[in-house]
């Protein structure tokens, strides 16, 4: 048959579905182009996956969706793009929980809490929170353009799916049941972050049993009482900072703004936590110049000062000048101070992912 006489057998079939007066005319059009596109592709050799994926992979027992691109691992990544978007979402938590995750799996306490091996194994493959099950099933180029499909199988995906759910809430039970003794600490903290972690992925997880047709297990736990939680928590832990060498308490001040940008609040010098800093200078001579230079460096640590361990290190350089010593000096500590307030928060929320204990 020839591409105008398909073309001709298209139109009549539109024509006719508009007679048949059961399904909506829209529905009935689509379904009578993707006729004609599959048959187009045909004729080319092109298969029938690419215009009409649910022709090879019917609806009740697949997702599935085509991606495109110059080459095969870009097609590949637009098929997963292509499927996540049929989930009403990009099934990619924000970065913020996309990195806690991470961090837990990288030092080892993700792996340490889940019993099963074919969850873990799961959880490990999927640590950027793309689509656990799904996969590429077929590739094809027509010689300029690469096509993939990617497909995820209902029914072997949904207890993939049920079991994380239910082994992150007893995951969950297990970080929260701290002892009252021990509520306000870095570790009873880190717990209940992670606890809102894994509740996250949770809805993620409850997403896709929901569009995939299967049941959502009850009982899953909100992630943002275990944000409200955390927040509370950090509220009540008191953070000393002490700055050797400090100049006018320059340095010491934007390390508390610091701490207090990321949930802290101020201690004494008899708080469990502290933070141990330490500002020196050296005279740097550099040849042809007439200014003045100096480089500063500012150790601290985060010590936990009823085990005497440090718990996050902290160091800054940096080199000023200036045509006298004492400004140049001057200028390094408001280079310290800027490098301090914008930095350190953020490299202390990352600590605190790191933080997550082993079982």
């Amino acid at each position: 048959m020839k591409k105008s006489e398909i073309r001709a057998l298209v139109c009549a079939l539109v024509f006719l579905s508009g007679c048949a007066g059961t399904p909506p005319a829209d529905t009935r059009e689509a379904e009578a182009v993707a006729a004609a596109n599959a048959a187009l592709g045909a004729m080319n050799g092109q298969p029938l996956w690419v215009n009409t994926p649910e022709a090879v992979y019917p609806r009740n027992a697949f997702v599935s969706a085509v991606g495109s691109g110059n080459n095969r691992d870009q097609a590949e990544k637009s098929a997963f793009a292509a499927l996540s978007s049929v989930f009403r979402q990009t099934l990619r938590a924000d970065q913020t929980i996309a990195t806690s995750f991470q961090e837990a799996v990288k030092n080892g306490a993700a792996a340490s809490w889940i019993e099963n091996t074919s969850v873990d194994s799961a959880i490990r493959t999927s640590t950027s929170m793309d689509l656990v099950g799904a996969e590429i099933r077929e590739v094809w180029s027509d010689g300029k353009i690469f096509y993939a499909v990617a497909v995820m199988e209902k029914a072997g995906t949904a207890p993939v799916y049920t079991r994380m759910i239910q082994d992150n809430q007893k995951i969950i039970d297990t970080l929260i049941a701290v002892p009252a003794s021990d509520r306000n600490s870095m570790d009873s903290l880190a717990r209940f972050q992670f606890a809102a972690t894994l509740a996250e992925l949770n809805k993620v997880f409850a997403n896709v049993l929901s569009v995939i047709g299967a049941p959502v297990p009850a009982g899953l736990k909100a992630p943002e009482d275990f944000r409200l939680e955390a927040a509370n928590i950090m509220k009540t832990i008191p953070v000393s900072v002490t700055v050797q060498n400090d100049r006018d308490g320059r340095i010491r001040a934007a390390f508390t703004s610091a701490l207090s940008a990321a949930g802290f609040r101020a201690g004494d010098t008899n708080s469990r936590y502290q933070l141990q800093a330490r500002l020196s200078f050296t005279e740097v001579q550099l040849p042809g110049q007439t200014n003045k230079f100096t480089r500063y460096v500012i150790d601290g640590n985060f010590t936990n000062t009823s085990t005497g361990a440090v718990l996050f290190p902290y160091n800054i350089n940096g080199r000023e000048g200036h045509i006298t010593l004492p400004e140049a000096e001057n200028r390094a500590v408001k280079a310290a101070e800027d490098k301090i307030k914008g930095e350190y928060p953020g490299a202390l929320t990352s600590f605190l992912f790191r933080l997550v204990p082993k079982k």
